[in-house]
């Protein structure tokens, strides 16, 4: 039996899954003790960036050591530096709490 040619695309719920858990790999990085992502892309729907199926609304909630001592643009820009790709491929808003253990 010979494979497809072209193999199936995901379907939307597994398209959304799929970037929830790169999403997940990439702030690993930073060993948050809280890591919450909320895909609040059904809220947008007839917005700017929204695109039925995929990840383009995402807030995340982050508490993580590394953040201590840096104001909140520095946190802001080093969540973005590791989401790069995705954002990349289609995330069009982020939404990031990010703190610092005890904050």
């Amino acid at each position: 039996m010979s494979e497809p040619l072209h193999p199936a695309s995901p379907s939307p719920a597994g398209a959304v899954a799929q970037a929830l858990s790169r999403v997940r790999l990439a702030l690993a990085e930073l060993s948050p003790s809280v890591l919450e992502l909320e895909d609040e892309s059904h809220r947008h729907e007839g917005h700017g960036g929204h695109r039925p199926g995929q990840l383009t609304h995402l807030r995340v909630r982050i508490v993580a050591e590394v953040f201590a001592g840096q104001n909140r643009l520095a946190r802001h820009r080093l969540v973005n530096g590791l989401l790069a790709d995705e954002i990349a491929r289609g995330l069009h808003a982020l939404a990031i709490d990010a703190k610092a253990p005890g904050e």
